[in-house]
């Protein structure tokens, strides 16, 4: 039989955790709220549709795609430098003959002139050629030799062109007595930009054109800071690299052999502008520090391991499982699993879209449900850390009660 006292307490006890005057735990309701509210479970369809919603994340500047040796020069776009100083040589360029092209100029002279007071023949090549003749390669790969015609000489090589000229002074019974050579190299170019005296167009000759004839030729490297300088090759769409330390000390590395077509880059603005770049990043990271760059965020609140506010991150998407496990999840003693909840606003509206992770296979959703911009995520108390909770409020009072009945 109960003692007037202990009866006291019993009924006090009752009282207060049945009316729940000591702890109020929070819970996501329709009810009590100004917001026309919609609790929607976490589906694979219902997580597809809430994706749909517009939402680009924030870029960062431009200063964070950016690398220190990523200059472009003229003629043609050379990519990216990679990261780094490393030697990386064009592969060998195989010894060839000397292919005539288009724009070369073709020097072709008698063997002796004629002599003054001769029968005039001014009909014929020999008399036309007494005196050394240029012709220019057409864009048709031809030359145009009075009394000839025209001569295709494009992809030859200089005996080869010799011997078709030779063909055709037969063939129209004129003096084959003649010589060739090539007085213009204009077909074959390679270009030299960058921190050179004076950028140019290097033709390609009957030599082998090696790199330090180019740069020489582009008068030589312009003083400045070396010590993140580098030369570039751009070659049939591919980057070679070769640190001008490596270009000084080694004879080999200055012989290197170009062609036709080659771009060649020497950068020594490596250093000033790996400076510049980091200079605008630590900026940008001092602002974000200082709160003076617009982020987008979400919340994460209820029985969580910290209630804070978290930065939705640059250029990606962030997902529910993202946020949960970057921030400590929730504690599974206090946290309740099966009462998990992403709150959604439009203005009037709210969706509180429902998270049963007591299965844990429903997480696989969390890894796809992807947040916005002002999410709130709550994580209900599990039923007995609300009922504990209370109690540890109401403890106190009770004891003061009993006191006071005992009295």
């Amino acid at each position: 039989m109960l003692t007037l006292p202990r009866a006291a307490l019993l009924a006090s006890c009752m009282f207060l955790t049945s009316c729940g005057v000591t702890y109020n735990s929070p819970k996501v309701s329709d009810t009590g709220t100004a917001y026309d509210v919609s609790i929607i479970s976490m589906t694979p369809a219902t997580v597809a549709r809430a994706n749909t919603s517009s939402y680009k994340p924030k870029r960062l500047p431009a200063a964070f795609s950016q690398i220190a040796g990523g200059t472009s020069v003229s003629p043609g776009q050379l990519p990216k430098a990679p990261k780094g100083l490393k030697l990386r040589l064009p592969p060998p360029v195989e010894a060839t003959a000397y292919k005539i092209g288009v724009g070369d100029v073709i020097l072709v002279a008698t063997r002796r002139p004629a002599p003054i007071g001769a029968v005039e023949q001014t009909s014929s090549l020999s008399a036309a050629q007494s005196q050394r003749q240029p012709y220019t390669v057409r864009d048709d790969g031809a030359i145009a030799i009075p009394e000839v015609g025209a001569v295709a000489v494009e992809g030859l090589t200089i005996e080869e062109a010799e011997e078709r000229v030779f063909q055709r002074l037969v063939q129209n019974q004129l003096d084959p007595e003649f010589s060739l050579e090539i007085a213009e190299f204009n077909s074959k170019r390679v270009s030299i930009d960058g921190a050179v005296q004076q950028s140019q167009l290097v033709p390609v000759t009957l030599n082998p054109l090696h790199l330090d004839e180019a740069i020489t030729a582009a008068g030589g490297i312009s003083p400045g800071q070396h010590a993140y300088a580098s030369i570039r090759i751009h070659r049939g769409g591919r980057l070679y690299q070769i640190p001008l330390a490596n270009y000084y000390a080694s004879a080999r590395v200055r012989k290197t052999v170009l062609r036709d077509g080659d771009s060649v880059f020497v950068d020594n603005a490596y250093e000033q502008r790996r400076a510049e770049l980091e200079e605008r990043r630590a900026n940008f990271q001092s602002k974000m520090e200082l709160g003076a760059v617009a982020r987008d965020h979400v919340y994460l609140t209820g029985e969580v391991s910290e209630q804070s506010r978290i930065a939705l991150p640059f250029e990606v998407k962030s997902s529910l499982a993202d946020v949960f496990y970057e921030n400590g999840g929730f504690p599974t003693v206090t946290g309740n699993p099966a009462q998990i909840y992403v709150l959604r606003s439009n203005g009037e509206a709210l969706t509180a879209y429902h998270l049963n992770a007591k299965n844990i296979v429903n997480v696989a959703m969390a890894t796809n449900f992807e947040m916005r911009p002002n999410d709130i995520i709550f994580v209900q108390e599990q039923p007995i850390t609300t009922w504990g909770r209370a109690l540890q409020q109401a403890f106190p009072l009770l004891l003061n009660t009993g006191a006071a009945s005992l009295q």
